[in-house]
């Protein structure tokens, strides 16, 4: 895996963010309830986005594999700052989410342009939304029986 431990860092392949520093916001970043549906459509897009990436912008299907594998992998980090796990704060680096709208040109094609980051770079400029309905004390249970639930449909399907 020469070359893909260089992203995040050595020995840390899928990415998992051992430091934050949680910057504070010119306007307070309030978390607010959308329907299911709504959040579902926008992380559709972004699947489909990620498979665009890697389809049209690797043509080495073995590069195509590692670089998707090490992608899911490190939406598994995000799943322990959910369930509380990791000890991090619930949030996103602001700074590298910023280059979404460049992600796609005007002419509706990928851009190739180097962003001037690396794995490496995320948590420096973390963002936590506030509001949340975490409770220290029933919320580690309620959500690890949510947690739970999907992890059964996801078996079944």
């Amino acid at each position: 895996l020469s070359g893909f431990d260089n992203f995040y860092g050595s020995d840390n392949f899928s990415g998992e963010i051992s430091q934050t520093t949680v910057i504070e916001q010119k306007q307070e970043l309030v978390c607010h309830s959308e329907t299911v549906e709504i959040i579902q459509q926008r992380l559709l897009v972004l699947q489909e986005m990620a498979k665009r990436i890697i389809t049209e912008q690797i043509c080495e299907v073995e590069t195509q594999t590692i670089v998707f594998e090490q992608f899911y992998s490190s939406l598994g980090s995000f799943s322990n700052d959910l369930t509380r796990k990791s000890g991090h704060s619930v949030g996103y680096d602001s700074s590298i989410a910023s280059h979404f709208g460049s992600i796609v040109s005007s002419s509706g094609s990928l851009s190739t342009s180097n962003f001037g980051f690396s794995g490496q770079s995320v948590g420096r400029n973390y963002a936590v939304p506030s509001g949340s309905n975490w409770n220290p004390n029933s919320s580690p249970q309620s959500v690890g029986a949510a947690y739970s639930a999907a992890q059964s449909a996801i078996s079944s399907s």
